[in-house]
């Protein structure tokens, strides 16, 4: 797919139904390489073609085996980011040994020709199988399911989500295994390590499968994967997407507004329970949906469908079920001394030190625990993008605006949705926002972020843009060690919380922040600790599933 269709930063009028994803805007022929010798590798025949590259069956010379080539077109060969992209793929997928995804055995370089050299699979792909076989039954969709999620489960152990999971990306081989290929989008969530090489003209994904939170160009976790593998799985299941459109834009705006049908009405036969499973998947809130793909097997497995077998996937980062269940438990348990140490009666003075000093220690541990870093975390994907492609022309609405927008991910093109829609009370504010995000994270913009988020909480209209602009400034201020400023802040915050909520990762600062706050003015023992147990129900009431996830 390509995000650009000869205007820099268009995602209007994508075309979905090419499952090959042919990069329309090139027209240069590719030589067909079959035949020729590359590295230890002869090329069979092409098998297929994409935006960047093109995939080869060819021959390991050395052992004698089937591999699939994946070559990097020519005419990218030249652009450094379609290079670092290319190289990118290869190392995102190295890091991942696992029998549900397609494995990586070497990156070479050889006569101006970049390639990746890849496991074979024999069989074909899941679009294929829909398209050719029509729908599935319950029994092959939890297979699929459940090889998959235990894929997911093992990229997400290494910080890597995929950001393209779809039915093309699914391989069915004929032994029965189903491996997930094309990490090309995957993202490195390692520290310093990340690469931001998403840049225009480069896909971000597939509008069908998207994620609300994709389509909005917010930062993604492991949950975007298991929304888009619930699409997939709703397509399987019943022959078509939850969501269609004439248009990428229409299939975009579909994924933020409206509820997919019933998964029931499409197929009558299929258990209750996987439909229920499916649309959990499904859930427009990242925090409504499995925390991770662990949780989705598990729920999986409990299923009873007929004429499944009994092979659930073991190798989980080498931890079994009963293991999880293990140290579920053990969290749990640690969770409830918590409370009941919070709860306890104030006994004598030296008791009441200990204390407080133990459960600022405990809830330093939930609350530090990288909290505040992701203010420093790597940028959204599009930052870094050259200044002369920041800026967006008009575009037919606020809503096409506001995507091209998330395409690009500047400082430029977030502002031109206001630039052009003014007047607009939805998407200007989405896009301030982001505006936020991007200066808070930026050192030496904090200021400016104090000021958009300020305008934020002032902003008539939904009670959630006053609470996002009011948590900014709490973890604004504190990173400026305006601790008293942020406190007081935190308080006008904590007022509207009955009735409006933050996203996940602006809670965890938040209250990573108050909790920095409070150490910092050195409030007396008996007070630090009546603030410690507020912030702790602050946190758990925000996060009802963060016990029972593990996360």
């Amino acid at each position: 797919m390509e995000l650009s269709s000869g205007r820099p930063g268009s995602i209007l009028n994508v075309d979905m139904s090419d499952t090959e994803e042919v990069n329309r805007s090139e027209t240069i022929a590719e030589t067909d390489l079959s035949g020729r010798q590359l590295a230890g590798y002869r090329l069979l025949r092409r098998l297929g073609r994409g935006s960047m590259a093109e995939v080869y069956l060819a021959e390991q010379s050395s052992l004698r085996r089937k591999v699939a080539v994946k070559v990097l077109k020519s005419h990218l060969a030249s652009d450094n980011t379609y290079v670092k992209r290319f190289h990118h793929e290869a190392q995102a997928a190295a890091s991942l040994v696992h029998a549900n995804i397609v494995q990586i055995h070497e990156v070479g370089y050889e006569g101006g020709v970049h390639f990746i050299a890849q496991e074979y699979v024999e069989g074909r792909n899941l679009k294929q199988q829909i398209v050719n076989k029509g729908t599935v039954d319950a029994a092959m969709g939890v297979t699929v399911m459940r090889q998959v999620a235990a894929a997911l489960y093992k990229a997400g152990q290494h910080g890597i989500v995929h950001r393209d999971i779809k039915p093309e990306n699914i391989m069915l081989a004929r032994t029965g295994e189903v491996k997930v290929a094309d990490f090309g989008l995957a993202r490195l969530t390692d520290g310093d390590a990340a690469l931001n090489l998403t840049q225009i003209g480069i896909t971000m994904g597939t509008p069908l499968y998207m994620s609300p939170e994709q389509v909005e160009g917010r930062r993604l976790d492991p949950r975007s994967d298991i929304y888009s593998l619930g699409v997939t799985c709703y397509h399987m299941l019943a022959g078509v997407p939850p969501f269609r459109g004439d248009t990428a834009l229409s299939v975009a705006v579909a994924h933020l507004k409206q509820q997919p049908e019933r998964l029931e009405t499409h197929r009558g036969d299929l258990p209750v329970g996987l439909c229920r499973i499916i649309h959990k998947m499904l859930a427009k809130d990242p925090s409504a949906r499995y925390a991770t793909a662990r949780d989705l097997l598990r729920d999986l497995r409990d299923l009873n469908v007929e004429g499944l077998d009994d092979a659930w996937p073991d190798d989980l980062g080498s931890v079994q079920f009963d293991e999880i269940d293990e140290m579920r438990m053990a969290r749990t348990e640690a969770t409830q001394q918590l409370q009941t140490l919070m709860s306890a009666e104030r006994q004598a003075m030296p008791r009441r030190h200990r204390l407080a000093w133990l459960a600022a220690a405990c809830v330093a541990a939930i609350f530090l625990g990288g909290a505040l870093a992701m203010v420093a975390r790597e940028p959204f994907l599009m930052d870094g993008v050259d200044t002369q492609h920041s800026g967006l022309a008009r575009q037919p609405s606020a809503a096409a605006q506001f995507l091209a927008a998330a395409s690009i991910g500047t400082e430029a093109a977030w502002q031109s949705v206001e630039e052009h829609y003014p007047d607009d009370s939805l998407y200007v504010p989405r896009a301030d926002q982001n505006l936020a995000r991007m200066y808070m994270r930026d050192a030496a913009r904090r200021e400016d972020a104090i000021n958009k988020f300020k305008a934020l909480a002032e902003r008539p209209g939904p009670a959630e843009y006053r609470a996002f602009g009011l948590a900014g400034q709490v973890v604004v201020l504190t990173l400026q060690e305006r601790y008293r400023e942020s406190s007081e802040i935190y308080q006008q915050l904590l007022e509207l919380l009955d009735t409006t909520r933050l996203d996940p990762e602006m809670q965890q600062m938040v209250a990573a922040a108050q909790h920095k706050n409070r150490s910092e003015l050195a409030e007396p023992n008996d007070v630090l600790l009546e603030r410690i147990m507020e912030d702790y129900r602050f946190w758990q009431e925000f996060n009802p599933d963060a016990d029972s996830s593990g996360t």
